[in-house]
């Protein structure tokens, strides 16, 4: 390999690291903004945003060793809405598998239990690891939806379409 194709696709990986951990920050932010409203009607103080970032980096890692592996690609000759819903719940798994490992790890480091570590990732009861998990797997279905929708059209179309200027349209949108 020369250095040109290196840093291409060091360039690529760095751009999809972005747009991945771009989307999940404003994603986790409006969460966390929403639950401060919440909490701040009740005269809790609750702004923890730096957590929203810090996940949104970390998960956007995940999802990129998710692609890397080709999580779901053997099912892509499938109807769209399966590939999506196949890919959603296959990525949802990976990222709480491994940010179980990454909560583990870091509790050892900082001399935290076992149990302490597992209850950080699962939010310390059953009803919020499956609220959590049906959030995550909400914000998962669009961001795969439009991935495998680029795929579909041919790379780059979906960009194209979007944010390009479409000739020969009137001003009244016909």
């Amino acid at each position: 390999m020369d250095s040109r194709t290196v840093a291409g696709k060091l360039g690529h990986e760095l751009k999809q690291y972005a747009v991945i951990a771009a989307y999940l920050y404003v994603c986790f932010g409006a969460l966390i903004l929403y639950k401060a409203a919440i909490l701040r009607g009740q005269g809790i103080s609750y702004t923890p945003y730096g957590l929203a970032v810090f996940k949104a980096l970390v998960l956007a890692k995940f999802m990129l060793m998710g692609h890397a592996a080709k999580i779901g690609e053997h099912y892509a000759r499938r109807r769209f809405v399966h590939v999506v819903a196949y890919k959603s719940l296959l990525f949802l798994a990976l990222l709480f598998v491994l940010s179980i490992g990454e909560e583990v790890v870091v509790g050892l480091i900082h001399g935290r239990r076992l149990v302490d570590s597992l209850a950080v990732v699962t939010g310390g009861s059953m009803l919020q690891t499956i609220a959590s998990c049906i959030i995550m797997l909400l914000i998962l279905i669009p961001y795969l939806g439009i991935r495998e929708l680029n795929q579909v059209l041919g790379e780059g179309r979906l960009r194209q379409i979007i944010f390009e200027h479409r000739a020969g349209l009137r001003a009244g949108g016909r």
